[in-house]
């Protein structure tokens, strides 16, 4: 009779445990195999955000800033990694032919249209939610089309530089001079990376959401799903943090809601950019009563995340 009593100890115990497992209830992020207990260090006073950098940059306050304008660029993320800028062009404006020499630029089309001229593709016109990315080396330009303004997220990897075609005219560039030199190579598009992405396509089921760039200085993924199908939040989740990247968002769809750090929790709509700081923690969740979508663009393919103990989550 020993081992059976064990046996219902054993038993009893395990539906103790499961009974008290905040994920029967509420969301868990970070669980799964593999996973072992590490000291993180971690800044006494939270690193905070330097201009242009801010928790977020509203799409509605951006186009009052600049109303009655069709051309403006506003710097909306700028770190050690990653710069981002909106940027809105009249009809019929056009950007010279240009590349840069080492990284990938990509850029999210929020209004209007924009036919894309690339080195090796078709020329195309991208509306609102698509995709487009250059890799190094390879001759662009941008051009807006119709009868309205266009407007549009661009990236770029940290530092990088802009160079012109030897029949093009560059732009001048304060404190520089341009010479010219000879080149040779080019980044390529591969399975991974496609010139361009058509979120429409994905509402639609035809593209899966998937990464849009992951490569060893950059990476942007899209993230798609429905507030109404996800479990309840458990207020003891603070999310994740990131040791040596900064993180934001550019929201695709819908509305997505954010715990950062100390700050108290808020929705972020669609054209928003939101930005977390490295080694602070943030939580996103998708908000509203419809889908919602979200493009997190960091500095690694692999970054790590760092999560709350178990114990912590559960309150033990």
């Amino acid at each position: 009779m020993q081992p059976l009593k064990r046996i219902v100890a054993l038993i009893l115990c395990a539906f103790g445990v499961i009974a008290f497992l905040p994920g029967q209830s509420s969301e868990i992020h970070g669980q799964g195999a593999g996973q072992t207990l590490a000291w993180a260090p971690v800044p006494v006073e939270t690193p905070g955000w330097t201009p242009p950098n801010r928790p977020i940059w509203r799409l509605s306050e951006l186009l009052a800033e600049h109303a009655g304008r069709a051309s403006w660029k506003k710097t909306v993320v700028s770190d050690h990694l990653l710069h981002a800028d909106y940027i809105s062009m009249a009809p019929g404006e056009k950007t010279p032919r240009r590349f840069h020499p080492d990284t990938r630029v990509w850029w999210i089309v929020q209004d209007g249209q924009i036919r894309f001229t690339i080195e090796g593709q078709e020329p195309f016109i991208a509306s609102k939610g698509f995709m487009v990315q250059v890799p190094y080396r390879n001759v662009y330009s941008l051009e807006t089309v119709g009868d309205k303004p266009s407007l549009r997220l661009e990236v770029h990897i940290a530092g990088a530089q802009t160079m012109y075609p030897v029949d093009e005219t560059p732009e001048p560039l304060e404190g520089f001079n341009f010479v010219k030199v000879r080149i040779s190579g080019k980044g390529q598009y591969d399975q991974n990376h496609k010139p361009f992405i058509d979120f429409s396509q994905i509402v639609a089921g035809v593209e899966k959401q998937r990464r849009f760039v992951a490569e060893d200085r950059a990476f942007a993924n899209i993230i798609r799903g429905n507030p109404r199908t996800q479990q309840p939040a458990n207020e003891a989740d603070k999310g994740h943090f990131h040791m040596e990247s900064p993180e934001f968002w550019f929201i695709l769809e819908g509305q997505i809601e954010y715990k950062i750090g100390s700050l108290p929790i808020f929705i972020a709509d669609q054209g928003d950019v939101v930005y977390a700081p490295k080694q602070t923690w943030h939580r996103a969740r998708f908000a509203g009563t419809g889908m919602a979508t979200r493009l997190a663009m960091n500095g690694y393919p692999d970054l790590l995340h760092n999560y709350q103990p178990l114990e912590e989550l559960m309150g033990r």
